[in-house]
Parts: C-alpha cells; structure tokens; sequence
C-alpha cells in the first residue's frame, strides 16, 4: 500500500469507468430540468386564474435562481486540474491554480447566496405574509429549485472532472 494514501481503503473501480461518468452527466442534466421546471411550474401558476390568491411570482423571486444560474456556469467552467499547484511558479503560469481557486470561490458563493436569497424570498414574501398552501407552493418552489440547480452542479462538476484511465489530453 502506497504510504501517500489518506485512507485505508482503495477507491472503486466503478468510480472512473466512462459510464459513472456519463450517467453522472445525465443524472444532473435531470436535476437541473426539474429544478428549473418547478420553478418555471410555480410561475405559470401563480399568474393562472385559477390562482385565486393574492400571491404573484415576479422578479424578485427569480433573481436567486439567477444567482445560482451563474453559480453553476462559473463552477463548470474551472477545470479540476487548474486547482492543484502551489501558488506563484516561475514558468510562467503566474499562480493560475490561486486565480483558479478565487473564481471557484466566487461560484460557490454565488450559489449559497442564491439559495440563501431563496430561503429569504419564501420566509418574507409568503411565510410572514401568510400565504395558504397554494401560494406557498411559490415560495417552496424557488428554494426547492436553487438546492436542485446547487446539487446539479456539484454532480455535474464531480462526474465531469472524474479521471479516467483511458482519457488522453491533448494540448498544444
């Protein structure tokens, strides 16, 4: 046993076949149409007649689903390899790996922050207010959504940076 190894027990082999990688892919497409289509279910709704509530979804309830939205598009957009290096080198690359890390923090921020504003959203607008299970689906909804676009983008950034034994990269 390699004396670098954290942990006693070896990884899986099914963790970097090409199929984990890929039913990981789909699995969080899945999740980000479902989160997306409550939230989009619960705006339609709202603006039914059939409504019969006083309770609308307007912008401000999708202005966290925008946040984590941006979340999602700066966290898959850091390659996994970039985060590994030791600060500053000399060959170059100008400490790419700390750059690297900021803007992942950066987009894990703005995930919290937009599941946080959906948290916000739903307990000011409809809990306090009062809002009877219909409306308050509006509220649900918005969380419920930002916490599947949050765990879509975490799966589809593990799956998509899972090494493989057979992956070659080229560069030139």
């Amino acid at each position: 046993m390699s004396e670098s190894r954290l942990f006693r027990f070896p990884k899986p082999a099914w963790l970097n076949s090409a199929t984990t990688r890929t039913a990981g892919v789909y699995a969080a497409g899945a999740l980000f149409s479902l989160a997306l289509f409550l939230q989009i279910d619960a705006a339609t709704y709202s603006h039914s007649p059939l409504n019969g509530s006083l309770f609308n979804v307007t912008f401000i309830d999708w202005i966290p689903g925008i946040f984590s939205l941006l979340g999602l598009l700066i966290i898959n957009s850091i390659d996994k390899t970039r985060l590994s290096g030791d600060g500053f080198s000399y060959s170059g690359d100008d400490g790419v790996a700390w750059k690297a890390r900021v803007v992942l923090f950066m987009g894990f921020a703005a995930m919290a922050g937009g599941l946080a504003g959906g948290v916000t959203v739903c307990v000011l607008k409809y809990v306090v207010k009062g809002a009877e299970m219909p409306a308050l689906w509006f509220g649900i909804a918005c969380v419920v959504g930002n916490a599947g676009v949050m765990l879509s983008t975490v799966v589809l950034w593990i799956s998509q940076n899972m090494e493989d034994d057979y992956t070659y990269n080229l560069a030139l």
